[in-house]
């Protein structure tokens, strides 16, 4: 700046004094050797007074020639530098939180083999060169294909399909367990990941569905209800499911004063009408319940399903047949005891491993039982298979009588033959020599005589449902049963539903 046609002095500046500029140095004194040695000579005189942050790892046998070889120590001093201030952002930057952020991509690495100084140390691990970290699936470009005339590698190449699948397992939801793979060439075909995928689906569909139609608020509120009342101590989690119901493990407590079993489970009936909708002749012909099935809402009517159970259980149990005992039903929730121990369900007879004895015993046993509720009990299972029968104490177990219906049923009597099917091929197949055919079987579990004619299975149902019809006309002219809505004798508790 010019100050001088201001009209100030030079003294008077707004700035302050200006110092005065140093001499002109001429350039044949700057190439002069003289100048440079001493230079040379007044840096010796003060050691300290270095720039350490200039100081370069330099060995006595380094060769610096080169000025490949300076630029490369220069960049390596540079890169280190700025490693280092990215450490201290990177520390500023998450303090005390537990969530850390790592600027660890932006980092400049080397391996600093030449310094022996623990500062020079990489004092955490650079993954981007892990050995154990898993290779990238190779990018097919836009073109599909890589390469050229015979080397051309096209998308649906097996070996790129099968790393890109293994590397999209990691897209499955948080609790599919699929692994981690380290330091594998892991391959996938696309059968086995359709599967996978399929699965997983499944899986978290199954477990909306379960959420949704079993286990809503409502429900909740009643298995609360029950903990907090003392009736249950707590309810451990889910053992079963099914198309109809679902099966909770709980610890019992106590029920007006009387000690509750100490494992009960909880049976609750889904609160969707969409499994039921085919089931209702079950149950709307069913003469105990006729009446009031007539006079229900569709949502209702699942309670009734609940309360049937209870009260063909409660016959069972009367005819000394093994099976739950009911100790509490409110509203679709039925409260039974545990068959098994230590939490562990006793096993389906389907998948018990039984000896050839056992296995002729349990075929007994399914036999007399099926007569004493076809006698005893007035009652014909209607849904009686391996799958419904559980092996525990060495005994065969009824469970699964929501169902079971009076053999007076308009259609009592073909229920009964089809479950004498399916016990007479499950046992014929295990290989119990002394299993009756399904025609003997339903002969022997009425007491009826019917011809038969193991090639004229369609004559054998005409027989059975001619009985059928004789018998829905007896009741007919001997009018409608009633059935009372009070509990029956030695019923367990349970209350009626209100209107809201």
């Amino acid at each position: 700046v010019d100050v001088r046609g201001s009209g100030r002095g030079f003294r008077d500046f707004p700035w302050g004094s200006v110092p005065a500029a140093p001499p002109a140095c001429s350039l044949s004194e700057v190439m002069s050797e003289e100048l440079a040695k001493q230079l040379d000579e007044e840096n010796n005189l003060f050691p300290g007074a270095a720039d350490p942050v200039l100081e370069l790892p330099l060995e006595d046998s380094a060769d610096t020639d080169s000025d490949l070889m300076l630029a490369q120590m220069l960049q390596m001093q540079f890169d280190r530098e700025f490693d280092d201030q990215l450490k201290r952002e990177e520390k500023k930057f998450n303090g005390d939180s537990k969530v850390s952020i790592s600027f660890e991509n932006y980092r400049m690495v080397h391996p600093y083999e030449d310094s022996d100084s623990s500062e020079d140390e990489v004092d955490w691990q650079d993954t981007r060169h892990d050995p154990y970290r898993a290779e990238k699936p190779q990018v097919t470009p836009k073109k599909g294909f890589v390469g050229k005339g015979k080397n051309i590698t096209t998308k649906h190449d097996e070996v790129m399909c099968g790393r890109k699948n293994t590397a999209r397992m990691d897209n499955f939801a948080p609790e599919v367990q699929v692994g981690d793979g380290l330091g594998m060439d892991l391959k996938l075909s696309n059968q086995v990941f359709n599967s996978l995928k399929q699965h997983v689906h499944s899986e978290q569909r199954r477990s909306a569905r379960l959420h949704e139609q079993a286990v809503d608020p409502r429900t909740r509120l009643l298995m609360y209800k029950m903990v907090n009342s003392g009736v249950l101590e707590n309810i451990n989690g889910c053992i079963s499911t099914g198309k109809e119901s679902v099966v909770f493990h709980a610890d019992g407590g106590s029920l007006e004063e009387e000690p509750v079993p100490s494992e009960v489970v909880l049976k609750v009936f889904k609160t969707t009408l969409n499994e039921f909708r085919n089931r209702d002749r079950y149950i709307k012909d069913d003469y105990r319940f006729k009446e009031r099935f007539s006079k229900l809402n569709p949502r209702k009517i699942i309670h009734l399903w609940a309360e049937k159970e209870m009260h063909n259980l409660s016959r069972l149990q009367r005819a000394g047949i093994p099976c739950p005992e009911v100790v509490l039903l409110k509203k679709h929730i039925l409260v039974m005891s545990f068959i098994g121990a230590n939490h562990i369900p006793a096993p389906k007879l389907k998948d018990a491993i039984l000896s050839e004895d056992d296995m002729s015993a349990a075929y007994y046993q399914v036999l007399n039982m099926m007569k004493t509720m076809f006698s005893e009990c007035d009652l014909v299972h209607a849904d009686l298979s391996e799958y419904n029968m559980l092996w525990h104490h060495d005994k065969v177990w009824l469970i699964d009588v929501s169902q079971s219906v009076e053999p007076t049923h308009p259609h009592g009597l073909e229920f009964l033959f089809r479950d004498c099917r399916n016990v007479a091929t499950f046992f014929r197949r295990r290989g119990v020599a002394e299993a009756l055919s399904q025609f003997h079987l339903f002969n022997a579990v009425t007491g009826l005589e019917l011809s038969v004619d193991d090639d004229d299975e369609a004559g054998f149902m005409a027989q059975i449902v001619a009985l059928e019809k004789r018998n829905e006309d007896h009741v007919q002219k001997r009018g409608k049963k009633t059935f009372p809505v009070n509990c029956e004798e030695d019923d367990p508790p349970f209350k009626h539903d209100s209107d809201d």
